[in-house]
């Protein structure tokens, strides 16, 4: 079984997580091209080393990033989008 530490909610099984992509700054829509604009959608650059990544825990609706290192699949830290973002976006999510 694996764990999840959720900043909220503590240590979790990992079934009660999802995964809600890497964490990136949105392109202005407004001043993006299409294809720009497809790539931040739709393509994942598939990164081999530490990453941070949106996850969500399915029995609270509560956004969190982890940092997970991609190559051994370990989480290494989670923590709260406000530590990330500030107070202003932290209910967000991806």
């Amino acid at each position: 079984m694996k764990i999840l530490h959720c900043p909220l909610n503590g240590p979790r099984n990992i079934s009660e997580f999802v995964y809600g992509g890497t964490v990136s700054t949105m392109p202005d829509p407004a001043a993006v091209d299409d294809r720009r604009w497809a790539e931040y959608l739709f393509i994942e650059n598939n990164t081999r080393g530490v990453v941070r990544e949106w996850w969500y825990h399915t029995a609270t609706a509560y956004w969190f990033i982890a940092e997970r290192d991609t190559a051994t699949d370990t989480i290494l830290k989670t923590y709260p989008a406000s530590a990330l973002f500030g107070a202003q976006q932290a209910g967000a999510g991806p």
